[in-house]
């Protein structure tokens, strides 16, 4: 059974017309004839009932055109993912990230790589840390961006860049008007916090520990836009990075550094520990480890 005797079946399925149908596909009404009575054959019973010049499909058809038309979908996908495996310019990537990496280096990524590769095209999906993970290893992701390294010899990990953390207090809040802070000195703050899956809380809770204690936590969410408005609010105070925009917390929250040496989350990249499975992929892993700048 060839691909482009199913096409044609579909397409007389669609039209009901035999010569419409032929003409639609360039060919002649015999061939198109010819086609649809090999088909009959092979399955045992016929597809169409026959009204004077007209078809109709019946219930055999009904059931032959759904399966025709995943086929030759499939067919479709499958020529696609050749193509891009012969030719890594084009072709689609589905690329994870943590949400707040959405505001500044994936667009910095892409618009980098575009410069070089602008056929490529990108699926986008922002999620927590253990989603991007579990993805890239599922295989619904080709790649991930996102912090902490996650544990396993599973995935292959490239260290980004290390992005500061900073702490944001409400404005008024007497840790405020401070040029830095380190956190031994927050023991007995009330804070907010993404929830325990996501990148920056597993970070920001290695820090608490890392200053002897354990931190106090009255409200969790899922967004950091969130986490800064919840601070703003005057809610509690939360360890962010420091790449977040000032301007976005209304004049209600201030930033100030932290002095800890650790006080950063290393950003990577993580694909399978094989490596990219399609050259369009392996050539964009390429360039975004060719933009590394991590410390040391």
């Amino acid at each position: 059974m060839e691909i482009r005797e199913l096409q044609w079946f579909v397409a007389l399925a669609e039209s009901e017309h035999v010569t419409a149908a032929a003409e639609r596909l360039n060919i002649t009404q015999p061939t198109l004839s010819r086609a649809v009575a090999r088909l009959e054959k092979r399955v045992g019973v016929p597809l169409f009932d026959r009204h004077q010049n007209r078809l109709r499909l019946n219930k055999y058809g009904e059931v032959f055109r759904a399966h025709a038309v995943r086929a030759i979908s499939e067919i479709d996908r499958a020529e696609q993912r050749i193509a891009t495996l012969v030719d890594p310019d084009t072709g689609t990537i589905t690329l994870g990230f943590l949400h707040s990496y959405g505001t500044w280096l994936v667009p910095e990524l892409l618009a980098g790589y575009r410069t070089i590769a602008p056929a490529t095209t990108f699926e986008l999906r922002g999620s927590a840390a253990d989603v991007v993970v579990d993805g890239v290893r599922r295989g619904r992701l080709d790649l991930g961006v996102t912090s902490p390294r996650p544990v396993g010899d599973d995935l292959r990990w490239t260290p980004l860049r290390d992005e500061p953390l900073g702490l944001l207090v409400p404005v008024g809040h007497p840790l405020a008007s401070r040029g830095r802070v380190e956190m031994v000195e927050l023991a007995a703050e009330e804070f907010v916090a993404l929830q325990p899956e996501y990148g920056l809380r597993q970070v920001a809770d290695r820090l608490c520990e890392k200053a002897g204690f354990a931190p106090r936590i009255v409200l969790e969410c899922t967004e950091l836009s969130t986490l800064r408005t919840l601070v703003a609010s005057g809610l509690g105070v939360a360890v962010v990075p420091s790449t977040g925009d000032p301007a976005a917390y209304g004049g209600r929250a201030v930033h100030v550094p932290l002095a800890d040496p650790q006080a950063y989350r290393t950003i990577g990249m993580i694909v399978p520990a094989g490596g990219p499975r399609a050259a369009v992929v392996a050539r964009f892993h390429d360039y975004v480890r060719s933009t590394a700048r991590p410390r040391g």
